[in-house]
This record gives C-alpha cells, sequence and structure tokens, in this order.
C-alpha cells in the first residue's frame, strides 16, 4: 500500500520556496514589509526567470518525445505528437506572456540589483541553447525537423509533398502545422525579449557583455526555414491557378 503523500512533500514545496535568495535582502532599506523595495524586486525578477527555466525543462521533455515519435513514425505516435507540439506551442506563449508581466520590473530597482548579477545572462541558459539547437532557425535545419524529415523518408515520403497535400496528408499534414506552431511561438518569445531588455537597459550592453538589444536582435530569427519555403511554394502554385475567390472557376483561355 503506498504511503500518504502530501501536497507539499510531493513538489517538494519547502525546497522550492528556498531557492529564491535575493543579493539585496534586508540591505537596501525601501520599507515594504520586511523586504526592502529593491529586494522585492529582485525576487520577483529571480522567480520570473527560475519558472522560465522550469517551463523551458517541459519544453525540452515535450520536444524529445516527439523526436522519438518520429523515430517510429507509428500513427499513435504520430497523434501524440501533435498533441505535444501544440502543448510547446502554448508554453511558448505562457513564456511570453511571462516577458510582458516582467515589464512590471521597476527599471530603477533592476539598474540597483543588476551589479549582483557579474557576468551572468540568459544567454548562459542551457536549455536554451538547447531549444535553439532543436528548433534551428531560417538557414539552418535542427534537430526537431531533420527528426521529422527522416521519419517521414522512411515512410517513402517527403515533406514537400505532405506540405503540398495540405490537409489531405491528415496526420502528417496537423505535424507541419504543429512545427509551425511552435517557431511561430519561438520567434514570439524572441521579440518580446528584445522589448523587455530595450525598456530595461536602452542601448546599454547585456550583463553577459554582449551589444544588449542589438544582439538580440540578430538572434531574433524564425525556424523551420526550408518549412516555410515548401509552404511558399505551395502558396505561389495556388495562386498562379487563378482561382481567385470560392466559387470562381479559373481561365482555360
Amino acid at each position: 500500500m503506498t504511503a500518504e503523500v502530501s501536497y507539499q512533500d510531493y513538489l517538494r514545496v519547502d525546497e522550492l520556496l528556498a531557492l529564491q535568495r535575493p543579493f539585496t535582502a534586508h540591505g537596501d532599506g525601501g520599507g515594504v514589509g520586511e523586504t526592502g523595495h529593491t529586494a522585492l524586486s529582485e525576487h520577483f525578477f529571480i522567480i520570473c526567470h527560475q519558472t522560465c527555466e522550469l517551463w523551458l525543462k517541459q519544453i525540452l521533455a515535450d520536444l524529445s518525445a516527439v523526436v522519438g515519435a518520429f523515430s517510429t513514425m507509428r500513427p499513435a505516435d504520430l497523434e501524440r505528437a501533435v498533441d505535444l507540439l501544440y502543448r510547446v506551442g502554448g508554453l511558448l506563449r505562457l513564456l511570453h506572456e511571462q516577458l510582458v508581466v516582467l515589464e512590471q520590473l521597476d527599471v530603477e530597482d533592476f539598474a540597483q540589483f543588476r551589479q549582483f548579477l557579474g557576468s551572468a545572462s540568459g544567454a548562459q541558459s542551457a536549455q536554451f541553447h538547447e531549444l535553439e539547437r532543436m528548433l534551428g532557425n531560417a538557414s539552418r535545419s535542427g534537430t526537431l525537423y531533420t527528426a521529422f524529415e527522416r521519419g517521414v523518408e522512411r515512410t517513402g515520403g517527403t515533406v514537400a509533398k505532405i506540405v503540398e497535400a495540405g490537409a489531405e496528408a491528415g496526420t502528417e499534414h496537423r505535424l507541419v502545422e504543429g512545427l509551425l506552431h511552435v517557431g511561430n511561438g519561438f520567434l514570439r518569445w524572441k521579440v518580446g525579449h528584445v522589448g523587455l531588455t530595450s525598456r530595461m537597459l536602452g542601448g546599454s550592453p547585456g550583463t553577459g557583455g554582449s551589444s544588449g538589444v542589438a544582439y538580440l536582435v540578430d538572434r531574433a530569427s524564425l525556424p523551420f526555414g526550408e518549412l516555410r519555403r515548401l509552404r511558399g511554394r505551395t502558396h505561389e502554385r495556388v495562386a498562379a491557378s487563378g482561382v481567385t475567390a470560392e466559387g470562381d472557376i479559373p481561365s482555360t483561355d
């Protein structure tokens, strides 16, 4: 018989809540309860980034399962992969909304506790870099798309044929849509980070020694470049068919 497990024990809440340790705690005055104003802002900053890392952990786990589905190409596995891709898209939207909340960080408080960050920077996030490797960018296919492409080829098809067939391709079409959904969510999150950094730092360098906003702008690229090129070609083919509105008949001249 399984022993009783409490909510606190199952989630290790006490350990989790002990991980936020602002450097400015109790040292900046401010008079906001027992914690100074700057320390409260730093506490907020830490929680936002810690939760970001937790969601990245889930995103990477979900995408790894999707890669596994592409290795088998079993119908049930692919249906599950569709669900996981859309869950990842939802998590990326959640991360973007978290940036919107982080815009409420007091700029002056951030300037005060930023000195304690040293060279620490979000650019050092190992999980973020792993996500970039999985998704790729406009010019480089990531491991996720490569796994999809190889899985499709093992079944005797091509991604180009799936994109051209559209909804008629069934589950594989939904996988294409799911991949694009994830890619759009990732770019939205990156663009949101650009806006937040611009608001907080203006033209100042990033904490890790980067050029700040310019560095982030350079890295804001849509994943799945090959998939988008295939979609573009399909759009051009359909547009060239001469059908301009529902019910129109292409000219036979």
